[in-house]
């Protein structure tokens, strides 16, 4: 009986060996997506026939003796906010559901499947990539598989899930407000929040279909249940070969897990703490310190720069709306799930451009004063989010929503505080299992590392992850 939540090497190494076909594999993931998809609703569209088609492919390439990719066989689910060969992203959007269907991979899609990634099914996201949750008025809600009654995360959540489920070893997700690492940590799984620019995001949607722009703050990155299945997919989006695994013994390490005006629950912090002690017992020198960044000042910049980016494409539909209301306090409609009705999130859509400016600024001396850091430091070991998963909240708006922190209520907008770190300042973030709570929810920490400090965030994962056990199998 094939195992699905084996690891992808193990099921690669097992391709390579025949002792299994890639169409076997194929298949055991497709009923393994049945056996959980009404409780989870991960996955929201299949293309079966070219998989299949796929599969039998390279079982024939195989058998006669031709070489292969590094992901031969392997059967993995997309992200739907990318591009797929003949399942276009939607990305939760109405307007874009019944577009046409014949399309171009993505980039970071064409990379796997290059490698010879069987590519078969689409994950669920929010309108437009959009929350923190995954839901919209297509493909309805993804629930966390820890707990169905909460939420997965946003805007990779039908990714992870997937993955926590064992419906796929790989994903590709992408992030510009956490959503590559938000998901990982509510669902238990790892995400990589690349350097940004350090890869292609021709494909993906938001903006609209064809209208490509590299977006300020967005990234694109590989997801997996384990840190090694994430540095495998790492090198095949990059198209580099792995980094050999170092010692993390005498590396310097920083955990930042307080700071003014930015909420944590104690649970959250406690996982930073057991990070912070895995990594000292693997011989790092560890110190609770930070760079000298004000988090509000931070903040400040990131949502300046931010809210233009938003606002950039909207959906042809809206654009009347928009244009009847107030420049300085207008709505961005965000469709719920079918019982949810409409959810919205207020944002500034007319920032000033000098105000932009003043923004990018603020952000560039505060890049320069943690590249700084990171000359004494290796890496900083951060909270992914204030809170473990919380329930399902597709009621009012983005800004109006409040969550209990510890019994003290705290605005939905904090969310963003912790992951602002990453994002705003273009650096590169892993996110890794540290633990679970006492409810038996996962709980995460994010890895901080210079520009272009991937691999060596590896290093520290990898130890993080043996000392605290990794991905645990949820109960659905």
């Amino acid at each position: 009986m094939v195992d699905t939540y084996a690891t992808a090497r193990s099921m690669l190494a097992d391709l390579a060996a025949k002792k299994i076909s890639a169409r076997e594999l194929l298949e055991a993931h497709v009923a393994r997506n049945g056996q959980i998809a009404k409780a989870v609703n991960a996955v929201i569209a299949t293309d079966l026939a070219r998989a299949r088609k796929d599969a039998a492919a390279i079982d024939d390439a195989r058998a006669r003796g031709a070489a292969l990719g590094a992901l031969a066989g392997l059967p993995i689910t997309i992200k739907d906010g990318f591009d797929v060969e003949n399942m276009p992203a939607v990305s939760g959007n109405p307007a874009l559901a019944n577009g046409p269907k014949d399309c171009a991979d993505a980039a970071v899609v064409a990379s796997a499947r290059k490698q010879g990634a069987v590519i078969w099914g689409k994950t669920n996201v929010p309108f437009m990539l959009s929350d923190i949750q995954s839901y919209n008025a297509i493909h309805g809600t993804t629930n966390n598989p820890y707990d169905t009654s909460k939420v997965p995360g946003g805007s990779s959540g039908g990714a992870a899930a997937a993955l926590a489920t064992g419906v796929t070893p790989l994903e590709i997700g992408s992030d510009i407000g956490g959503s590559l690492r938000h998901p990982a940590n509510f669902c238990g799984v790892t995400a990589l929040k690349t350097t940004w620019g350090s890869l292609d995001g021709r494909g993906h949607v938001p903006p609209s279909p064809g209208r490509y722009l590299e977006v300020d703050l967005g990234v694109y990155g590989p997801m997996a249940r384990n840190v090694d299945d994430l540095k495998l997919l790492w090198s095949v989006l990059r198209g580099t070969p792995e980094q050999k695994r170092r010692d993390i013994k005498g590396g310097r390490v920083a955990v930042w897990n307080e700071e003014p005006g930015w909420p944590l629950a104690r649970e959250v912090r406690v996982a930073t703490e057991r990070a912070a002690k895995a990594l000292g017992e693997a011989g790092a020198t560890v110190e609770f310190t930070k760079p000298d960044i004000s988090g509000a000042e931070l903040f400040d910049a990131y949502t300046t720069i931010l809210t233009p980016i938003v606002a950039f494409d909207f959906p042809e539909e809206l654009i009347a709306t928009f244009a009847a209301m107030r420049d300085t306090d207008r709505v961005l409609m965000n469709s719920g799930g079918p019982e949810a009705g409409m959810a919205r999130f207020r944002y500034r859509a007319s920032t000033p451009y000098r105000e932009i400016v003043a923004a990018q600024i603020v952000r560039q001396r505060l890049k320069d004063r943690l590249a700084d850091f990171f000359t004494r430091y290796d890496a900083i070991v951060m909270p992914i989010d204030m809170v473990p998963p919380f329930a399902h909240l597709q009621e009012g708006s983005f800004a109006d929503r409040m969550l209990p922190v510890d019994n003290e209520m705290k605005p939905y907008n904090d969310l963003l505080d912790w992951i602002s770190v990453g994002s705003a300042l273009h650096v590169p973030a892993l996110a890794v299992q540290a633990g679970q709570t006492a409810e038996g929810l996962p709980v995460g920490v994010q890895i901080v590392g210079p520009w272009h400090g991937e691999d060596r965030l590896f290093d520290y994962a990898f130890a993080v992850e043996e000392r605290l056990g990794g991905f645990k199998r949820p109960p659905i």
